[in-house]
């Protein structure tokens, strides 16, 4: 049965503390200036952060197949806890950057790029959502077309996390590259380095949330790459994608308990400490019962959470199933995401006046929260995919 180990609660606190210096006194500035805080990213680096998944042979993890995917559960939750915009720099620059790379990547392409994104010296992006292709993402314009030795890509992309900072080396795009036997279109995925003459990073979109993550959209006008920028089997991309978002989802989820984590705490300070008619507010039952309601939603998304986490790695292991990973996945994510948005309404409540106020962080995860149950596949997607997992028409 899975359970957390002293070795990750150990690390938990690692984190933690780096979250509570490194991010904490400096949130509120850079979410109001919607400024992404490049100089923090090799600080997680150095932290191994990035390396968590990682072999050592491209500069993670001691070991030949990287460290746990649980430990980064606890990263993304624990950086979460303090600010979601941070959480996904981490949760992206590995599920969506990094881990696509590790798995489809031929040596030469984990050699390049891999040692780079694990310091932190680089992020990497991954551009599958379109302006006409969400969850429909079979539904792929931009197209890539063999000429001679180059591929030449066309079309765009939205909603791209860590597309455009500073410090971003590569985009790895899906793209419909042909047309299977059966008249279906094939897709492969291409890696786009930063500054490809005819790839376009957009202005930054103006976001509800998520004020610190860099998010673009991208456009691609005779973007010419060398035959070898191929990541994988060609005709695999949408294949190799919906698997990286298996993994995503479990990593989303692990933010979403960091928000709900986030959300318990501050309302529970704020119930003992708030006075009205005399009393801390805890005294009220309307407010005690909506906290413990919370604390509920904690452990709950806490538990499925960490099990898809070690069912994760135990597939890695070969001790469980792609099925059992995939769908623990979609409930995990579909639980989890939903029980946050719940969870900063309650702290928003607890709260009252102060929690619609920019000044106290409720406010920050309550605009935060809304996307998790929309990226990295919506809840409705999530549950189709339960819904197939139970053996019910599709």
């Amino acid at each position: 049965m899975f359970e957390l180990s002293q070795d990750h609660e150990d690390f938990r606190a690692v984190v933690r503390d780096f979250a509570e210096r490194e991010v904490a006194p400096n949130i509120a500035k850079w979410d109001a200036a919607s400024y992404f805080p490049t100089d923090l990213v090799p600080k997680m680096g150095d932290l191994g952060l990035f390396g968590l998944v990682v072999p050592e042979e491209f500069g993670g993890s001691e070991g030949e197949d990287g460290s746990d995917f649980t430990s980064l559960c606890v990263a993304i939750e624990e950086l979460g806890r303090v600010d979601q915009s941070i959480g996904i720099t981490l949760s992206a620059g590995v599920g969506l950057g990094i881990n696509p790379i590790l798995t489809y990547g031929t040596q030469e392409q984990k050699e390049r790029w891999l040692p780079d994104l694990v310091s932190g010296r680089a992020l990497a992006g991954f551009g599958l959502t379109e302006p006409d292709a969400g969850s429909d993402a079979g539904a792929t314009k931009t197209r890539a077309v063999l000429d001679g030795d180059e591929w030449v890509v066309d079309g765009a992309k939205a909603f791209i996390t860590n597309s455009g900072t500073e410090i971003t080396s590569v985009v790895t795009v899906t793209a419909r590259t042909g047309t299977t036997a059966d008249g279906k279109a094939e897709i492969s995925a291409i890696m786009l380095p930063a500054g490809t003459p005819g790839f376009t990073v957009e202005p930054g979109y103006h976001k509800l949330g998520w004020h610190v993550s860099d998010t673009h959209g991208l456009s691609f006008d005779g973007a010419r790459v060398p035959q070898d920028h191929l990541l994988g089997e060609r005709g695999q991309g949408f294949r190799q994608f919906l698997k990286t978002l298996d993994d995503g989802r479990i990593a989303i989820s692990a933010l979403a308990l960091g928000c709900a984590q986030a959300c318990l705490e501050l309302s529970t300070d704020y119930a003992k400490t708030r006075q009205a008619f005399g009393r801390p507010i805890g005294v009220n039952q309307g407010v005690s019962f909506q906290i413990a309601d919370l604390a509920v939603m904690v452990e709950a998304a806490r538990g499925l959470t960490y099990k898809a986490a070690w069912l994760k790695d135990e597939h890695a292991a070969g001790r469980r199933s792609v099925a059992d990973v995939k769908h623990a996945a979609a409930v995990a994510k579909l639980y989890s995401t939903e029980a946050a948005v719940t969870a900063t309404r309650i702290a928003t409540q607890v709260f009252g006046g102060n929690g619609f106020m920019e000044e106290y962080p409720v406010a920050r995860f309550y605009r935060d929260a809304k996307i998790l149950e929309i990226g990295e596949g919506t809840s409705e997607v999530q549950r189709m995919l339960i819904a197939r997992g139970l053996g019910l028409p599709a």
